[in-house]
């Protein structure tokens, strides 16, 4: 599984009806378990962003998909980072020339 940090604001539409979020964010996370993925912690924020999301999936495709379907709802826009574990980086960094 890959994992993936997402970024996420509410759009005026999320905002306006922030009282079901919960009930969005429960949503969501069923539909990336259907996926083959899963929602690994959440987190609302202060700042830049509304909310962090760490989550997997499969791959790159169904990461796209599971977005498209989110930004297709009218709730949330989303900014997504491919997220590479310790082992990873160490791997990436030592086969750098």
């Amino acid at each position: 599984m890959t994992t993936y940090i997402m970024l996420a604001n509410w759009t005026d539409q999320g905002a306006r009806h922030v009282n079901a979020s919960p009930s969005r964010l429960d949503a969501a996370k069923k539909a990336l378990k259907e996926m083959g993925g899963e929602f690994k912690a959440f987190f609302m924020t202060m700042g830049k962003y509304d909310m962090v999301i760490v989550c997997e999936a499969p791959d790159d495709a169904v990461q796209a998909r599971f977005c498209l379907q989110l930004g297709m709802l009218g709730n949330v826009r989303t900014q997504t980072l491919k997220a590479f574990p310790e082992a990873a980086y160490r791997e990436i960094i030592r086969s750098v020339s």
